[in-house]
């Protein structure tokens, strides 16, 4: 595939707002995996956050992510990944 093939942040078909429902989802789910509490702006960063991380991890480890559900778990897992950093960063206990 070329790079014209290619939709938002390099997933074929995601546009834009797709982008933003999935930033969203992940965002929100990896708040209830890592049980803190977030609002909604905060999971959106999060999420989004969580999909350039999930989809590099992906690269790297050579892993296809494409289509809603693809990213979706790749954009949580990366999310996760983010709020697990930023604890250990800030060096706050779960729950926040």
């Amino acid at each position: 595939m070329d790079e014209q093939t290619y939709g938002a942040l390099g997933n074929p078909g995601m546009g834009f707002f797709a982008m933003l429902v999935v930033g969203v989802l992940a965002g929100w789910i990896a708040e209830k995996i890592t049980e803190s509490r977030h609002g909604l702006f905060t999971n959106l960063l999060v999420g989004i956050a969580g999909s350039f991380v999930g989809g590099k991890l992906a690269e790297l480890l050579n892993v296809p992510v494409f289509g809603f559900f693809r990213t979706l778990v790749a954009a949580v897992i990366g999310a996760v990944l983010v709020l697990w950093i930023w604890r250990q960063v800030r060096g706050r206990p779960p729950g926040y």
